[in-house]
């Protein structure tokens, strides 16, 4: 990197620090935003600055949010009787995509992982369990991602409802629209066998 010049090189690796971003990628966005013109560089800079300082966690449902509560707990058209339980914050943004959820949600800004250290003490659980007691819940719904430390967090969260009566269900998982049978791997299969349903 040091036959950049010294403010070049700065850029390039503070932006390969984020995720997805390579040493490549990085050097592409550096000269890309070197281009711009100076006040669309300036709003860039000043947009990362604001959303750095106004974004907060919601008080409700840990949601990312300049207003507290945010705007899907204060709307009066969703529905506080069923909640879907997520990992982090763009999940609520690809549940929202669909347009189907009238529900409210819950991020628990993280997932159980014994190997990296991190229990049911370390995720917005606590907030969850205070909720339900507080509110009439009739489902949760647990929408966690589909990996080991996913279904250990919906194991876990459901094992904790259940005896409350409240109805848990996980959300379904298997071949995704236009997916090929022979070229899904075996875990994803036996999912959509275990989710499949009556026609």
């Amino acid at each position: 990197m040091n036959h950049y010049a010294k403010p070049l090189a700065n850029l390039i690796n503070q932006l390969a620090r984020l995720p997805g971003i390579g040493g490549k990628s990085a050097q592409r966005l550096a000269f890309h935003i070197l281009a711009m013109e100076e006040q669309n560089a300036e709003d860039l800079a000043r947009a990362i600055l604001d959303a750095k300082k106004s974004m907060k966690y919601c008080s409700v449902c840990g949601n990312l949010t300049d207003q507290d509560p945010c705007a899907l707990c204060s709307d009066p058209g969703r529905n506080p009787n069923v909640i879907c339980v997520v990992e982090s914050p763009r999940d609520v943004f690809a549940m929202e995509r669909i347009r189907e959820f009238k529900g409210q949600y819950h991020v628990l800004n993280g997932a159980i992982s014994p190997i990296d250290g991190i229990g049911p003490e370390d995720i917005n659980l606590k907030s969850l369990i205070m909720r339900l007691q507080k509110n009439d819940v009739e489902e949760v719904i647990l929408a966690t991602n589909p990996n080991i430390e996913g279904e250990a967090t919906a194991m876990y969260i459901a094992r904790l409802i259940k005896p409350s009566g409240i109805k848990v269900s996980r959300i379904a998982h298997g071949i995704p629209v236009g997916g090929d049978l022979e070229y899904t791997d075996e875990v994803t299969l036996s999912k959509a066998m275990e989710g499949r349903r009556i026609l």
